[in-house]
Protein backbone atom coordinates (compact mmCIF):
# COMPACT_ATOMS: atom_id res chain seq x y z
CA UNK A 1 0.00 0.00 0.00
CA UNK A 2 2.97 2.29 0.95
CA UNK A 3 4.56 2.15 -2.38
CA UNK A 4 1.11 2.12 -4.24
CA UNK A 5 0.66 6.00 -2.51
CA UNK A 6 4.26 6.60 -3.66
CA UNK A 7 3.38 5.73 -7.16
CA UNK A 8 0.26 7.75 -6.85
CA UNK A 9 2.41 10.79 -5.88
CA UNK A 10 4.70 10.84 -7.96
CA UNK A 11 2.35 10.33 -11.08
CA UNK A 12 0.29 13.43 -9.31
CA UNK A 13 3.41 15.20 -9.22
CA UNK A 14 4.38 14.62 -12.92
CA UNK A 15 1.18 15.77 -14.00
CA UNK A 16 1.66 19.04 -12.66
CA UNK A 17 5.66 19.33 -13.52
CA UNK A 18 4.74 18.15 -17.03
CA UNK A 19 1.97 20.69 -17.37
CA UNK A 20 4.31 23.62 -16.67
CA UNK A 21 6.75 21.71 -19.21
CA UNK A 22 3.77 22.32 -21.79
CA UNK A 23 3.37 25.65 -20.79
CA UNK A 24 6.84 26.50 -20.98
CA UNK A 25 7.89 24.95 -23.96
CA UNK A 26 5.21 25.06 -26.69
CA UNK A 27 2.64 22.13 -27.50
CA UNK A 28 4.50 20.85 -30.16
CA UNK A 29 7.39 20.65 -28.39
CA UNK A 30 6.18 18.79 -25.50
CA UNK A 31 3.84 16.31 -27.07
CA UNK A 32 7.30 15.21 -29.20
CA UNK A 33 9.23 14.88 -26.39
CA UNK A 34 8.10 15.32 -22.76
CA UNK A 35 5.32 13.36 -23.35
CA UNK A 36 6.17 10.28 -24.36
CA UNK A 37 8.17 10.12 -20.69
CA UNK A 38 7.17 7.25 -18.53
CA UNK A 39 7.85 7.01 -14.62
CA UNK A 40 10.75 4.41 -13.59
CA UNK A 41 11.70 3.79 -10.00
CA UNK A 42 12.64 6.28 -7.30
CA UNK A 43 15.55 4.92 -4.71
CA UNK A 44 14.95 6.64 -1.08
CA UNK A 45 18.55 5.62 -0.52
CA UNK A 46 20.14 7.78 -3.34
CA UNK A 47 17.44 10.02 -3.95
CA UNK A 48 17.24 8.96 -7.64
CA UNK A 49 14.39 9.00 -10.26
CA UNK A 50 14.51 7.21 -13.18
CA UNK A 51 12.33 8.78 -16.38
CA UNK A 52 12.27 6.41 -19.17
CA UNK A 53 12.18 7.02 -23.12
CA UNK A 54 10.75 4.91 -25.66
CA UNK A 55 14.17 5.24 -28.03
CA UNK A 56 17.58 5.37 -27.65
CA UNK A 57 17.40 8.62 -29.42
CA UNK A 58 14.06 10.11 -27.70
CA UNK A 59 16.55 9.64 -24.27
CA UNK A 60 19.44 11.23 -25.47
CA UNK A 61 17.89 14.15 -26.78
CA UNK A 62 15.85 14.60 -23.78
CA UNK A 63 18.67 14.40 -21.48
CA UNK A 64 21.05 16.90 -24.04
CA UNK A 65 18.42 19.15 -23.71
CA UNK A 66 16.02 19.08 -20.59
CA UNK A 67 17.62 17.19 -18.24
CA UNK A 68 18.80 20.40 -15.72
CA UNK A 69 14.82 21.88 -16.67
CA UNK A 70 13.57 18.20 -15.49
CA UNK A 71 15.89 18.08 -12.89
CA UNK A 72 15.30 21.82 -11.04
CA UNK A 73 11.28 20.96 -11.64
CA UNK A 74 11.40 18.03 -9.91
CA UNK A 75 13.99 18.68 -7.03
CA UNK A 76 10.90 21.71 -6.46
CA UNK A 77 8.20 19.50 -6.13
CA UNK A 78 9.97 16.81 -4.20
CA UNK A 79 12.83 17.36 -1.67
CA UNK A 80 13.80 14.24 -1.89
CA UNK A 81 14.50 13.85 -5.04
CA UNK A 82 17.92 14.70 -5.34
CA UNK A 83 18.76 12.86 -9.16
CA UNK A 84 17.27 12.42 -12.34
CA UNK A 85 18.28 10.06 -14.46
CA UNK A 86 16.75 9.59 -17.85
CA UNK A 87 17.13 6.67 -20.23
CA UNK A 88 15.45 4.24 -22.53
CA UNK A 89 12.31 2.46 -21.02
CA UNK A 90 13.99 -1.14 -19.24
CA UNK A 91 14.21 -4.23 -21.92
CA UNK A 92 13.01 -2.08 -24.60
CA UNK A 93 14.81 -4.09 -27.56
CA UNK A 94 12.25 -2.23 -30.20
CA UNK A 95 15.37 0.41 -30.87
CA UNK A 96 17.66 -2.43 -31.73
CA UNK A 97 15.44 -4.39 -34.17
CA UNK A 98 16.00 -1.85 -36.42
CA UNK A 99 19.46 -1.40 -36.73
CA UNK A 100 21.25 -3.49 -39.86
CA UNK A 101 24.89 -2.72 -39.52
CA UNK A 102 25.47 -5.75 -37.38
CA UNK A 103 26.77 -3.87 -34.17
CA UNK A 104 25.45 -3.67 -30.73
CA UNK A 105 25.52 -0.24 -28.54
CA UNK A 106 29.28 -1.11 -28.16
CA UNK A 107 30.56 -1.95 -31.06
CA UNK A 108 30.33 -5.76 -30.63
CA UNK A 109 29.05 -7.99 -32.90
CA UNK A 110 25.57 -9.03 -32.95
CA UNK A 111 23.61 -11.45 -35.07
CA UNK A 112 21.56 -10.30 -37.86
CA UNK A 113 18.02 -9.28 -37.64
CA UNK A 114 15.51 -12.28 -38.20
CA UNK A 115 12.45 -12.40 -38.29
CA UNK A 116 11.55 -13.31 -34.65
CA UNK A 117 13.87 -10.98 -33.08
CA UNK A 118 13.10 -7.78 -31.69
CA UNK A 119 10.27 -5.31 -33.36
CA UNK A 120 9.47 -8.84 -35.51
CA UNK A 121 9.16 -11.12 -32.24
CA UNK A 122 5.74 -12.39 -32.15
CA UNK A 123 3.59 -12.02 -29.00
CA UNK A 124 4.07 -15.75 -27.52
CA UNK A 125 7.94 -15.44 -28.34
CA UNK A 126 8.50 -12.03 -26.32
CA UNK A 127 10.67 -13.04 -23.22
CA UNK A 128 9.24 -16.42 -23.78
CA UNK A 129 6.00 -15.74 -22.22
CA UNK A 130 2.83 -17.64 -23.93
CA UNK A 131 -0.25 -15.81 -25.32
CA UNK A 132 -1.74 -15.39 -21.57
CA UNK A 133 1.54 -13.67 -20.46
CA UNK A 134 2.40 -11.31 -23.16
CA UNK A 135 5.50 -8.87 -23.09
CA UNK A 136 3.81 -6.14 -24.64
CA UNK A 137 6.17 -3.48 -22.85
CA UNK A 138 9.02 -5.17 -25.34
CA UNK A 139 7.42 -3.78 -28.43
CA UNK A 140 6.43 -0.70 -27.15
CA UNK A 141 2.48 -1.28 -26.03
CA UNK A 142 1.31 -0.11 -22.43
CA UNK A 143 -0.75 -2.77 -20.18
CA UNK A 144 -2.86 -0.33 -19.37
CA UNK A 145 -4.16 0.47 -22.57
CA UNK A 146 -6.62 -1.83 -23.47
CA UNK A 147 -10.67 -2.02 -24.87
CA UNK A 148 -11.47 -2.72 -21.17
CA UNK A 149 -10.14 -0.15 -19.67
CA UNK A 150 -11.22 2.41 -22.71
CA UNK A 151 -14.55 4.10 -21.45
CA UNK A 152 -16.66 4.92 -24.74
CA UNK A 153 -19.82 7.27 -25.82
CA UNK A 154 -21.29 9.14 -28.26
CA UNK A 155 -18.16 11.03 -28.80
CA UNK A 156 -15.71 8.55 -29.54
CA UNK A 157 -18.37 5.20 -30.34
CA UNK A 158 -17.36 5.46 -34.03
CA UNK A 159 -13.44 5.39 -33.36
CA UNK A 160 -13.86 2.64 -30.77
CA UNK A 161 -16.00 -0.01 -32.69
CA UNK A 162 -13.23 0.44 -35.91
CA UNK A 163 -10.59 -0.26 -33.68
CA UNK A 164 -12.26 -2.85 -32.51
CA UNK A 165 -13.06 -4.24 -35.85
CA UNK A 166 -10.04 -3.65 -36.87
CA UNK A 167 -8.24 -5.67 -34.28
CA UNK A 168 -10.48 -8.91 -34.65
CA UNK A 169 -10.09 -12.00 -36.00
CA UNK A 170 -11.96 -11.10 -39.67
CA UNK A 171 -10.58 -9.11 -41.84
CA UNK A 172 -11.60 -5.57 -41.99
CA UNK A 173 -13.72 -3.59 -44.81
CA UNK A 174 -11.33 -0.65 -44.48
CA UNK A 175 -8.27 -0.29 -44.57
CA UNK A 176 -5.88 1.87 -43.48
CA UNK A 177 -8.23 3.36 -40.28
CA UNK A 178 -6.79 6.71 -39.32
CA UNK A 179 -7.55 8.66 -35.83
CA UNK A 180 -8.21 12.16 -35.94
CA UNK A 181 -8.63 13.65 -32.62
CA UNK A 182 -6.98 16.94 -30.05
CA UNK A 183 -4.20 15.68 -27.53
CA UNK A 184 -5.88 13.82 -24.63
CA UNK A 185 -9.05 12.09 -26.31
CA UNK A 186 -7.95 8.86 -26.66
CA UNK A 187 -6.35 8.47 -29.56
CA UNK A 188 -3.06 6.65 -28.51
CA UNK A 189 -5.38 4.81 -25.97
CA UNK A 190 -7.06 2.95 -29.32
CA UNK A 191 -3.22 2.35 -31.04
CA UNK A 192 -2.57 0.46 -27.72
CA UNK A 193 -5.75 -1.32 -27.50
CA UNK A 194 -5.46 -2.22 -31.10
CA UNK A 195 -2.11 -3.68 -30.33
CA UNK A 196 -2.93 -5.81 -27.19
CA UNK A 197 -6.09 -7.29 -28.91
CA UNK A 198 -4.61 -8.32 -32.31
CA UNK A 199 -1.87 -9.73 -30.34
CA UNK A 200 -4.56 -12.08 -28.41
CA UNK A 201 -6.10 -12.95 -31.53
CA UNK A 202 -2.93 -13.33 -33.56
CA UNK A 203 -0.50 -15.16 -30.88
CA UNK A 204 2.06 -15.34 -33.61
CA UNK A 205 1.46 -11.70 -35.37
CA UNK A 206 4.59 -9.52 -35.72
CA UNK A 207 3.68 -5.71 -34.88
CA UNK A 208 5.08 -2.35 -34.86
CA UNK A 209 4.26 0.68 -33.07
CA UNK A 210 6.30 3.78 -33.01
CA UNK A 211 5.72 7.69 -33.65
CA UNK A 212 5.90 9.44 -37.07
CA UNK A 213 9.51 10.91 -35.41
CA UNK A 214 10.76 7.56 -34.77
CA UNK A 215 9.80 6.40 -37.98
CA UNK A 216 12.17 9.16 -39.42
CA UNK A 217 14.89 8.83 -37.12
CA UNK A 218 15.14 5.23 -37.81
CA UNK A 219 14.86 5.73 -41.48
CA UNK A 220 17.22 8.42 -41.47
CA UNK A 221 19.88 6.11 -39.67
CA UNK A 222 19.42 3.17 -42.01
CA UNK A 223 19.99 6.01 -45.13
CA UNK A 224 23.06 7.26 -43.31
CA UNK A 225 24.04 3.53 -42.67
CA UNK A 226 23.29 2.36 -46.60
CA UNK A 227 20.84 -0.12 -45.13
CA UNK A 228 17.58 0.92 -46.74
CA UNK A 229 16.87 -2.25 -48.64
CA UNK A 230 16.76 -4.21 -45.31
CA UNK A 231 15.20 -1.48 -43.43
CA UNK A 232 12.61 -1.88 -46.00
CA UNK A 233 12.19 -5.61 -46.07
CA UNK A 234 11.98 -5.46 -42.08
CA UNK A 235 9.28 -2.86 -42.23
CA UNK A 236 7.21 -4.55 -44.61
CA UNK A 237 7.45 -7.92 -42.76
CA UNK A 238 4.90 -6.76 -39.96
CA UNK A 239 1.33 -7.76 -39.75
CA UNK A 240 0.33 -4.69 -37.95
CA UNK A 241 1.55 -1.17 -37.94
CA UNK A 242 0.46 1.28 -35.73
CA UNK A 243 1.84 4.50 -36.31
CA UNK A 244 1.27 7.93 -33.74
CA UNK A 245 1.44 11.60 -34.01
CA UNK A 246 1.66 11.05 -37.82
CA UNK A 247 1.57 15.03 -38.20
CA UNK A 248 5.04 15.17 -37.45
CA UNK A 249 6.15 13.36 -40.30
CA UNK A 250 5.30 17.14 -42.02
CA UNK A 251 7.81 18.05 -44.77
CA UNK A 252 9.96 14.91 -44.57
CA UNK A 253 10.08 13.95 -47.93
CA UNK A 254 12.24 10.98 -48.22
CA UNK A 255 10.28 9.64 -45.42
CA UNK A 256 6.98 10.41 -46.38
CA UNK A 257 8.21 8.03 -49.91
CA UNK A 258 9.14 5.75 -47.71
CA UNK A 259 5.98 5.38 -45.28
CA UNK A 260 4.33 6.02 -48.90
CA UNK A 261 5.65 2.63 -50.57
CA UNK A 262 5.33 0.53 -47.31
CA UNK A 263 1.11 1.76 -47.22
CA UNK A 264 1.49 0.34 -50.47
CA UNK A 265 3.33 -3.01 -50.06
CA UNK A 266 1.22 -3.62 -46.61
CA UNK A 267 -2.47 -3.32 -47.93
CA UNK A 268 -1.53 -5.30 -51.02
CA UNK A 269 -0.72 -8.02 -49.01
CA UNK A 270 -3.71 -7.66 -46.99
CA UNK A 271 -1.98 -6.64 -43.59
CA UNK A 272 -3.52 -3.63 -41.35
CA UNK A 273 -2.07 -0.31 -40.92
CA UNK A 274 -3.43 2.22 -38.14
CA UNK A 275 -2.58 5.95 -38.38
CA UNK A 276 -3.24 8.62 -35.07
CA UNK A 277 -3.44 12.47 -35.59
CA UNK A 278 -4.43 15.63 -34.18
CA UNK A 279 -6.28 16.74 -37.73
CA UNK A 280 -7.07 14.92 -40.71
CA UNK A 281 -5.25 14.25 -43.88
CA UNK A 282 -6.31 17.10 -45.98
CA UNK A 283 -5.17 19.54 -42.56
CA UNK A 284 -1.56 17.91 -42.84
CA UNK A 285 0.48 21.09 -44.26
CA UNK A 286 3.90 20.08 -46.25
CA UNK A 287 2.54 16.51 -47.46
CA UNK A 288 2.82 15.07 -50.41
CA UNK A 289 -0.41 14.53 -52.01
CA UNK A 290 -0.52 10.96 -52.66
CA UNK A 291 -0.03 10.08 -48.86
CA UNK A 292 -2.59 12.17 -48.40
CA UNK A 293 -4.71 10.09 -50.78
CA UNK A 294 -3.78 6.89 -48.96
CA UNK A 295 -4.34 7.90 -45.78
CA UNK A 296 -7.67 9.08 -46.15
CA UNK A 297 -8.53 5.86 -48.64
CA UNK A 298 -9.52 3.94 -45.58
CA UNK A 299 -12.30 5.04 -42.80
CA UNK A 300 -11.08 8.35 -41.09
CA UNK A 301 -12.51 8.33 -37.17
CA UNK A 302 -12.77 11.26 -35.47
CA UNK A 303 -13.03 11.11 -31.59
CA UNK A 304 -14.60 14.29 -30.23
CA UNK A 305 -14.10 16.21 -27.22
CA UNK A 306 -16.01 14.09 -24.14
CA UNK A 307 -19.44 15.43 -23.65
CA UNK A 308 -20.48 15.86 -19.78
CA UNK A 309 -22.16 12.08 -19.97
CA UNK A 310 -18.84 10.69 -21.23
CA UNK A 311 -16.38 12.69 -18.57
CA UNK A 312 -18.89 11.28 -15.57
CA UNK A 313 -18.62 8.12 -17.08
CA UNK A 314 -14.82 7.86 -17.19
CA UNK A 315 -14.59 9.12 -13.73
CA UNK A 316 -16.73 6.46 -12.14
CA UNK A 317 -15.05 3.85 -13.94
CA UNK A 318 -11.56 5.27 -13.01
CA UNK A 319 -12.88 5.19 -9.25
CA UNK A 320 -13.52 1.87 -9.33
CA UNK A 321 -9.78 1.35 -9.62
CA UNK A 322 -9.03 3.75 -6.03
CA UNK A 323 -11.31 2.08 -3.42
CA UNK A 324 -11.98 2.04 -0.95
CA UNK A 325 -11.31 5.98 -1.30
CA UNK A 326 -14.89 7.94 -1.18
CA UNK A 327 -15.24 10.47 -4.24
CA UNK A 328 -18.73 12.18 -2.91
CA UNK A 329 -21.25 12.59 -6.06
CA UNK A 330 -20.87 16.56 -5.75
CA UNK A 331 -17.07 16.36 -6.39
CA UNK A 332 -17.21 13.76 -8.92
CA UNK A 333 -19.75 16.02 -10.85
CA UNK A 334 -17.54 19.08 -10.22
CA UNK A 335 -14.98 17.78 -12.13
CA UNK A 336 -16.85 16.33 -14.93
CA UNK A 337 -17.98 19.81 -15.45
CA UNK A 338 -14.96 21.92 -15.33
CA UNK A 339 -12.19 19.87 -16.42
CA UNK A 340 -14.06 20.12 -20.07
CA UNK A 341 -10.69 20.41 -22.33
CA UNK A 342 -9.53 16.75 -22.42
CA UNK A 343 -9.80 13.49 -20.79
CA UNK A 344 -5.92 13.16 -20.37
CA UNK A 345 -6.78 16.09 -17.86
CA UNK A 346 -9.17 14.92 -16.26
CA UNK A 347 -8.30 11.42 -15.42
CA UNK A 348 -5.03 13.38 -14.25
CA UNK A 349 -7.24 15.48 -11.81
CA UNK A 350 -8.72 12.85 -10.15
CA UNK A 351 -5.58 11.07 -9.69
CA UNK A 352 -4.13 14.40 -8.16
CA UNK A 353 -6.44 14.97 -5.92
CA UNK A 354 -7.25 11.04 -4.76
CA UNK A 355 -3.36 10.99 -4.46
CA UNK A 356 -3.31 14.35 -2.16
CA UNK A 357 -6.42 12.81 0.05
CA UNK A 358 -4.37 9.74 0.63
CA UNK A 359 -1.02 11.14 1.39
CA UNK A 360 -2.62 13.82 3.98
CA UNK A 361 -5.56 11.59 5.16
CA UNK A 362 -8.21 14.44 4.18
CA UNK A 363 -11.36 13.20 3.06
CA UNK A 364 -12.22 14.08 -0.40
CA UNK A 365 -14.19 16.85 -0.97
CA UNK A 366 -15.55 20.13 -3.39
CA UNK A 367 -12.95 22.23 -1.13
CA UNK A 368 -10.23 20.49 -1.42
CA UNK A 369 -10.52 19.87 -5.35
CA UNK A 370 -11.03 23.70 -5.86
CA UNK A 371 -8.17 24.08 -3.33
CA UNK A 372 -5.61 20.90 -4.96
CA UNK A 373 -6.56 21.52 -8.78
CA UNK A 374 -6.56 25.19 -9.47
CA UNK A 375 -3.98 24.73 -12.15
CA UNK A 376 -6.01 22.59 -14.22
CA UNK A 377 -9.49 24.41 -13.11
CA UNK A 378 -8.12 27.89 -14.58
CA UNK A 379 -6.63 26.22 -17.56
CA UNK A 380 -10.44 24.92 -18.71
CA UNK A 381 -12.49 27.22 -17.35
CA UNK A 382 -14.29 29.19 -19.98
CA UNK A 383 -14.24 32.98 -19.38
CA UNK A 384 -18.42 33.30 -18.71
CA UNK A 385 -19.28 36.88 -17.62
CA UNK A 386 -21.95 37.84 -15.06
CA UNK A 387 -23.88 39.72 -17.68
CA UNK A 388 -23.80 36.45 -19.88
CA UNK A 389 -24.98 34.96 -16.72
CA UNK A 390 -27.59 37.46 -16.24
CA UNK A 391 -28.96 37.38 -19.79
CA UNK A 392 -28.87 33.56 -19.94
CA UNK A 393 -31.05 33.65 -16.57
CA UNK A 394 -33.12 35.96 -17.71
CA UNK A 395 -34.24 34.17 -21.07
CA UNK A 396 -34.65 30.80 -19.44
CA UNK A 397 -37.01 32.17 -16.77
CA UNK A 398 -38.90 34.95 -18.87
CA UNK A 399 -38.15 38.37 -17.02
CA UNK A 400 -36.80 41.39 -18.09
CA UNK A 401 -32.81 41.91 -17.32
CA UNK A 402 -33.77 45.16 -15.47
CA UNK A 403 -34.63 42.59 -12.75
CA UNK A 404 -31.35 41.44 -11.90
CA UNK A 405 -30.75 44.65 -10.60
CA UNK A 406 -34.01 45.45 -9.18
CA UNK A 407 -35.46 45.73 -5.64
CA UNK A 408 -38.45 44.07 -6.61
CA UNK A 409 -39.36 41.27 -3.79
CA UNK A 410 -42.00 39.17 -5.57
CA UNK A 411 -40.96 35.16 -6.14
CA UNK A 412 -41.05 34.97 -10.04
CA UNK A 413 -38.17 37.62 -9.43
CA UNK A 414 -36.02 36.48 -6.21
CA UNK A 415 -35.71 33.13 -7.46
CA UNK A 416 -34.20 33.91 -10.59
CA UNK A 417 -32.15 36.49 -9.07
CA UNK A 418 -30.52 33.90 -6.69
CA UNK A 419 -30.06 31.77 -9.28
CA UNK A 420 -28.30 34.03 -11.68
CA UNK A 421 -25.47 34.77 -8.25
CA UNK A 422 -25.38 31.02 -7.50
CA UNK A 423 -23.87 30.74 -11.37
CA UNK A 424 -22.36 33.94 -10.93
CA UNK A 425 -20.11 32.20 -7.46
CA UNK A 426 -19.95 29.20 -9.64
CA UNK A 427 -18.41 29.89 -12.89
CA UNK A 428 -16.98 33.25 -12.45
CA UNK A 429 -13.90 34.12 -10.08
CA UNK A 430 -15.89 36.94 -8.68
CA UNK A 431 -16.02 37.98 -5.24
CA UNK A 432 -19.23 38.07 -3.31
CA UNK A 433 -18.67 42.00 -2.74
CA UNK A 434 -18.10 41.97 -6.82
CA UNK A 435 -21.27 39.66 -7.44
CA UNK A 436 -23.51 41.98 -5.33
CA UNK A 437 -22.52 45.01 -7.11
CA UNK A 438 -23.53 43.39 -10.40
CA UNK A 439 -26.89 43.11 -9.24
CA UNK A 440 -27.71 46.40 -8.25
CA UNK A 441 -25.24 46.91 -5.51
CA UNK A 442 -26.20 44.59 -3.24
CA UNK A 443 -24.08 43.33 -0.16
CA UNK A 444 -22.65 40.50 -0.09
CA UNK A 445 -24.37 39.00 2.51
CA UNK A 446 -27.20 38.91 0.02
CA UNK A 447 -24.62 37.11 -2.24
CA UNK A 448 -23.90 34.71 0.35
CA UNK A 449 -27.21 33.50 1.14
CA UNK A 450 -28.71 33.29 -1.96
CA UNK A 451 -25.79 31.00 -2.94
CA UNK A 452 -26.53 28.87 -0.06
CA UNK A 453 -30.45 28.95 -0.58
CA UNK A 454 -30.12 27.36 -4.09
CA UNK A 455 -26.83 24.96 -3.28
CA UNK A 456 -29.60 23.82 -0.57
CA UNK A 457 -32.77 23.48 -2.73
CA UNK A 458 -30.95 21.43 -5.18
CA UNK A 459 -30.37 18.66 -3.16
CA UNK A 460 -34.19 19.02 -2.38
CA UNK A 461 -35.84 20.44 -5.22
CA UNK A 462 -35.48 18.11 -8.37
CA UNK A 463 -36.80 20.72 -10.14
CA UNK A 464 -34.38 23.69 -9.63
CA UNK A 465 -31.74 21.14 -9.95
CA UNK A 466 -32.57 20.20 -13.21
CA UNK A 467 -33.62 24.64 -13.91
CA UNK A 468 -29.54 24.44 -12.55
CA UNK A 469 -28.52 21.51 -14.68
CA UNK A 470 -30.22 23.28 -17.81
CA UNK A 471 -28.66 26.58 -17.34
CA UNK A 472 -24.85 25.12 -16.95
CA UNK A 473 -25.13 23.10 -20.28
CA UNK A 474 -26.54 26.65 -21.72
CA UNK A 475 -23.81 28.78 -20.34
CA UNK A 476 -20.94 25.81 -20.60
CA UNK A 477 -21.28 25.13 -24.33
Amino acid sequence: MRDEHEALDLSADWADISQGLRKDLGQQLHSQWIKPIQLGGFCKETGTLDLHLPTEFSANWVADRFSDRLSLAWKIARPDIRNVRISVQPGRRAPQGLRFDGRGRGGDAVPAAQPGDALGMSAAELGGLGPNGLGMASIGLDPSLTFTTFVSGSANVLASNAAQRMAATETPQFAPLYLKAATGQGKTHLLHAIGHAYLQAHPRARIFYCSAERFMVEFVQALRQNQTIEFKTRLRGFDLLLVDDIQFIIGKASAQEELLYTIDALLAEGKRLVFAADRAPQALDGVEQRLLSRLSMGLVADIQPADIDLRRTILEHRLQRFSPTHVPADVVEFLARTINRNVRELVGGLNKLIAYAQLTGQAVSLQLAEEQLTDILSANRRRITIDEIQRTVCQFYRVDRTEMSSKRRARAVVRPRQVAMYLAKVLTPRSYPEIGRKFGGRDHSTVIHAVRLIEDLRTRDADMDGDVRSLLRQLES
